[in-house]
């Protein structure tokens, strides 16, 4: 159930954020139509995502029960008062934490604060809080990647195409910006520094509808390649690649890269075969060393 909620919340985000034209990867930069709209379609993927049935005064009908489905991406929910006396399906996600909890409530005068807001809505109180029935209490929500770099990285992944004027929109100047900066690399602990990268990231980054081939291309050696950078997805060898390096291994429709170096005879590090030489996962000062074209 968790993982089915986590996949509901992330869709509904990613969605009303639109990144692939608005460049958005923050909730925050929402205005209040758009917050509100968020909450409707939380609504409506989570009706999609478990076959949930139309209510006839509230959202669904679940197992006989009127429910109305709540969602906030702050701390509390505020409630209308036509849901008096129903159960609520609560949803909450925050975005920069990662995390996101859901449950029901029936809606009482014992769990509502005494005060209306300006829509005439009441919050849940702190034992209205404790009155709910968890079924995910601080759920891991799937991570928003560039939500969780600094924001150095991201002036420096949406302005690597300023002054550009080939043709399109500079797309893969920003795409190789972002791999550069979420590559693997090896760190006395072990392979650190790096992060998978999921589609949505690269439509957002690219705004293009084509960014898988924008990540395919910087792996190329006028691209990244010639940086020693390697990047991974579920093709060929890839799987194998990444356990190898010890760095994540990507799933369909998402990628990791990693910096590699030649490794030396006897290297205390795992070493992967690639065109018949030899590479490790680089460190700082190690010299980068470029991959084949194919691998």
């Amino acid at each position: 159930m968790e993982e089915r909620f986590a996949s509901v919340l992330r869709q509904s985000i990613d969605e009303v954020l639109d990144g692939q034209r608005t460049g958005r990867f923050d909730v925050d930069e929402l205005d209040k139509t758009e917050k509100t709209y968020l909450g409707t379609r939380v609504e409506i993927v989570a009706r999609a995502a478990f076959g949930l049935g139309y209510g006839r005064a509230m959202d669904y009908e679940i197992a006989g029960h009127e429910v109305d489905a709540k969602f906030t991406s702050g701390r509390t929910w505020t409630i209308p008062k036509e849901a008096m006396g129903h159960l609520c399906l609560v949803m909450s996600a925050d975005d920069h934490r990662g995390r996101f909890e859901v449950g029901l409530l029936r809606i009482t005068e014992d769990v509502l604060r005494p005060g209306y807001n300006q829509d005439k809505k009441r919050g849940i109180s702190a034992q209205g809080r404790h009155a709910i029935h968890w079924l995910v209490m601080d759920g891991a929500l799937p991570a928003n990647v560039l939500l969780s770099l600094r924001d150095e990285d991201h002036d420096a992944i949406f302005r690597a195409s300023d002054g550009y004027r080939g043709g399109g929109n500079g797309g893969q100047l920003r795409i190789n910006e972002l791999f550069r900066r979420v590559a693997f690399h090896r760190t006395p602990s072990g392979p650190g520094g790096g992060c998978m990268v999921d589609r949505t990231t690269t439509l957002t980054v690219a705004s293009q509808q084509d960014s898988p081939k924008r990540v395919r291309d910087a792996r190329l050696p006028q691209h990244l390649g010639r940086e020693g950078i390697i990047i991974l997805g579920h093709q060929r060898r890839h799987a194998e690649i990444a356990r190898t390096l010890g760095v994540p291994v990507p799933d369909r429709g998402s990628w990791v890269a990693a910096r590699l170096t030649y490794a030396t005879e006897g290297s205390a590090y795992p070493v992967v075969e690639l065109e018949g030489r030899r590479y490790a996962l680089a460190g700082e000062s190690d010299v980068p060393a470029p991959p084949p074209t194919e691998y």
